[in-house]
């Protein structure tokens, strides 16, 4: 259920909301005269929207590649190297 709350509580509440949206880890919808204006949500929320954003950007020009024919590298042979590099030796 989305947390609404009027402006009026980013004056009178602004700690509130802050703290909410920390420990919720989730946006809250601020009204103007009972209608959506903005969405106020903590930083780290924020970057990990934008973060996926990015990954599905770059998942549409992979299968766009695809599509127009570039060859694609074996999921297990890729999980492997990065096992590795992040691992050590296997």
């Amino acid at each position: 259920m989305p947390n609404i709350r009027p402006i009026s509580d980013l004056r009178n509440k602004a700690n509130d909301i802050s703290e909410f949206c920390h420990k919720e880890r989730e946006p809250v919808f601020i009204t103007k005269n009972g209608v959506g204006d903005m969405v106020v949500m903590s930083i780290e929320t924020y970057e990990r929207q934008q973060a996926l954003l990015e990954l599905y950007e770059k998942l549409v020009e992979a299968e766009a590649e695809i599509v127009n024919g570039a060859d694609g590298e074996d999921f297990f042979e890729i999980a492997k190297k990065l096992r590795v590099k992040v691992h050590g030796k296997l």
